[in-house]
């Protein structure tokens, strides 16, 4: 969300732009609204009551002792954190082949992880329509801090998110390290499978090195903030401290950062072994053709931009899953990728009740974006994880207010993943600013059913701040880290790669 005034205007002449581009039309999915729009969204939220006692807990833990697992236990080390897979009940049938497919990555986590390794599947999987607080009960677990011998920290859904919803891993996401597969067929979980091991296990290591890559398409206020408020940013931060880190950095922006540059920057032999990419994701209509294939595709430089192009926008703009080769080589690296959609996409859209008496649906079904999982899945050797944006991404993600750029969550989870940490401790920046802005929103919304004048800019911005952070989501094994060949002190600590 980006906003748009004058020292003139008040705050309802202020309109708030959104991003993500329309596949269909060439236009932005959501017009431009005011913030007592959405702010007006934002008072008709119903909060669960048990998420908000997590996210309230969560929040105090963070502030005062930055710790989700209990005491004396390393988190680094799944022998001490222990590391789950949770199976949708509806699965039954298919669990035998989907363990059988992921079984080199069981085998290992269960060998790494010994009497702290659990399967939640039979009686025990993720039943329809069950709530965080109500899994945990039956397995034995509460609220507080991570007990592994009751519940691993490291939790693995292998389920789509029809069956097991995102909003289930947003929760389950404050008090644990989760991340989420669900694939087309069975040869994708093996070939992920295959990857993690083998990157893990094996005896060759990836040159450390980092890409920086920032769209900046021409009269597109999105992404002009997000190349010159986050991504320039960050790239100037990590090339300052290149020599202390050992990490290569690469920088890809504007004009440069075209479809072919980015395809380069993923899947060339000698590409990086860490990539963040900032663009608009892609969008389709509910049941659009090209929804299922293509919604969270990367729109590059090669968009002329809202101006220049009318429009439908062609596929040779946009990279997505076609454009992922079968000699592509993806493995043992991470993406970060701030899109909408990125990660996936819900079946529900929040953002239009301000029109609407109820939500409208965005898909048929809930989905992971398909490009994450070509990254993931593919034949030749996949990625290790995907970080990503499930639904719109915000410009609040990285700004606030008039404070201007806010990147210390973003710093914070990269060089925790480039010193070597598991991608679910690196997403617990994500998750603490989560919980804070959750507190924030609800002593808020609280205050104003009791007849207190709200701020409508604010409330607007604080709705959606708390809705981007709740939707970063880890699409891969949270345990999965990166393994570099000369991973060095970027957290003051000794080399990580000492930890294989």
């Amino acid at each position: 969300m980006n906003s748009a005034s004058n020292s003139s205007t008040s705050d309802q002449d202020e309109i708030l732009i959104f991003n993500g581009i329309d596949g269909t039309t060439g236009g932005y999915l959501l017009p431009v609204m005011t913030p007592a729009e959405v702010a007006s969204i934002a008072k008709g939220e119903r909060l669960d009551r048990d998420h908000l006692f997590d996210l309230k807990l969560r929040h105090r833990q963070a502030t005062e002792t930055r710790r989700r697992i209990k005491e004396g236990l390393d988190p680094q080390l799944l022998s001490q954190a222990g590391w789950g897979v949770i199976f949708a009940f509806q699965d039954q049938d298919k669990i035998p082949a989907l363990k059988e497919a992921l079984g080199e990555l069981l085998n290992l986590r269960q060998q790494q992880a010994g009497e702290r390794y659990r399967e939640y599947s039979g009686v025990n999987a993720c039943r329809p329509g069950e709530s965080k607080s109500s899994f945990l009960g039956r397995q034995g677990a509460g609220p507080g801090p991570v007990d592994p011998d009751k519940m691993p920290f490291y939790l693995l859904i292998v389920a789509d998110p029809a069956s097991i919803p995102y909003s289930f891993q947003y929760q389950l996401d404050v008090q644990y390290a989760v991340g989420r597969i669900h694939f087309e067929n069975m040869d994708e979980y093996a070939h992920y499978a295959h990857s993690v091991v083998a990157a893990e296990t094996g005896p060759i290591a990836l040159p450390p090195k980092a890409s920086f890559f920032g769209v900046e398409n021409p009269d597109d206020r999105a992404t002009q903030l997000s190349a010159n408020l986050l991504v320039q940013p960050l790239a100037d931060l990590f090339e300052a401290d290149r020599s202390r880190s050992g990490w290569e950095i690469q920088a890809t922006l504007g004009k440069d950062a075209t479809k072919a540059a980015l395809s380069d920057n993923l899947t060339a032999h000698d590409s990086p072994a860490l990539i963040f990419s900032a663009s608009h994701g892609m969008g389709f209509p509910n049941a659009d053709p090209r929804q299922r294939p293509h919604q969270g595709a990367l729109l590059c430089q090669d968009w002329p931009g809202p101006l220049a192009w009318r429009g439908p926008i062609p596929e040779e703009y946009y990279l997505s899953a076609d454009d992922i080769a079968s000699d592509a080589h993806l493995l043992g690296k991470l993406a970060i990728l701030f899109a909408c959609y990125g990660a996936g996409t819900p079946q529900m859209d929040e953002f239009t009740q301000v029109y609407f008496r109820e939500p409208t649906s965005i898909a048929p079904h809930a989905f992971i974006a398909r490009l994450t999982q070509r990254l993931l899945g593919h034949p030749n050797g996949g990625m290790l994880a995907v970080l990503g944006h499930v639904d719109r991404t915000w410009s609040c993600s990285f700004t606030w207010k008039n404070a201007g750029s806010q990147l210390a969550v973003f710093e914070s989870a990269l060089k925790r993943l480039m010193a070597g940490q598991q991608v679910g401790l690196a997403m617990e920046y994500f998750n603490e600013r989560y919980a804070e802005l959750s507190s924030m929103l609800t002593e808020e919304l609280q205050s104003a059913r009791f007849g207190k004048l709200i701020d409508t800019l604010d409330m607007a911005g604080m709705w959606t701040a708390n809705n981007d952070a709740r939707s970063y989501v880890v699409i891969g094994d949270p345990a999965a880290r990166l393994r570099v060949s000369a991973q060095t002190n970027i957290l003051g600590q000794s080399a990580a790669e000492t930890a294989f």
